[in-house]
């Protein structure tokens, strides 16, 4: 069957595709073409040179920012989703219409102030002298390091990414066929067998979806590795920064950039992939 393209729909989709033109498309081409711009006495020169890309992946220091944010990117991809999956599946399944919708309110709240804000707010309590560790005191324990370390950082990311996949998760899960869920327990299968087995395999794609929301905001963060982190070990974003502080390195600093929207859209195409696996039309 032919489909044609009508006046109306191209009106009604014309926003969408400036958008896209305006955002990202023509942003994404200028980020291209700098990474090839040269730096000369502290200015950039539009030239055509692979110098950027050679002298920024022959560098160690690169690859091991690479391969620190995409670790903590994915451990904190996984740490969020285990521990959000409990809260969505006792609002989808265990909660009433009201009280889940309330819950969903309460999700919001966070993002109505800013993430700068709520990390700098973890410093009262992480810091030697703060408020964790005067609670511990009270006990006779501590102090302890906890600020400026990876667990600060993945704090950080939770703070950033968990309202957000807790409710991703819940928007699949309260989808799910609850007549799928009364057959397993008829065929005597136990509540958290009925998890591995019907609940998280139905409500797949929204599980991984939410997980690669996460991974998104925490492989491209630069707020929670810095303030809480301490800058310590050395992830992309904090690279980036380090690099334009450096000589006026913009073009390199470009390099890292679309090495990252690259690596972004490799892992959104096989997450997406994986998603919709085995899924027919």
């Amino acid at each position: 069957m032919r489909r044609h393209v009508s006046l109306y729909g191209l009106t009604f989709s014309l926003p969408l595709l400036i958008w896209q033109l305006l955002f990202f498309v023509f942003p994404l081409a200028f980020l291209v073409a700098l990474s090839f711009w040269t730096v000369k006495n502290f200015a950039m020169r539009p030239d055509f040179d692979t110098i950027n890309w050679v002298t920024m992946f022959s560098r160690k220091v690169f690859w091991q920012a690479y391969g620190t944010t995409f670790a903590l990117a994915a451990a904190a991809a996984t740490l969020t989703s285990v521990l959000a999956f409990p809260c969505s599946y006792a609002i989808a399944f265990k909660l009433s219409d009201t009280a889940r919708r309330w819950l969903v309110f309460l999700m919001v709240i966070p993002f109505f102030t800013s993430y700068l804000v709520r990390v700098y707010s973890w410093q009262i309590f992480l810091s030697d002298a703060g408020i964790i560790n005067v609670m511990l005191g009270q006990i006779g324990l501590g102090p302890y390091s906890m600020l400026n370390s990876i667990g600060a950082t993945m704090i950080g990311y939770l703070t950033l990414s968990f309202p957000l996949v807790v409710l991703l998760q819940l928007f699949s899960l309260v989808f799910i066929d609850r007549t799928l869920i009364e057959a397993a327990h008829n065929m005597r299968c136990g509540r958290l067998r009925t998890v591995f087995a019907v609940v998280i395999p139905s409500g797949r794609v929204g599980l991984v979806i939410a997980a690669l929301f996460c991974f998104i905001l925490s492989f491209g963060d630069f707020v929670s590795p810095i303030y809480l982190g301490g800058g310590d070990p050395t992830t992309l974003s904090i690279l980036i920064t380090d690099t334009t502080k450096s000589g006026q390195q913009w073009p390199r600093a470009a390099v890292i950039a679309l090495t990252m929207i690259a690596t972004l859209m490799v892992v959104a195409f096989a997450a997406v992939k994986f998603a919709y696996k085995g899924r027919t039309k």
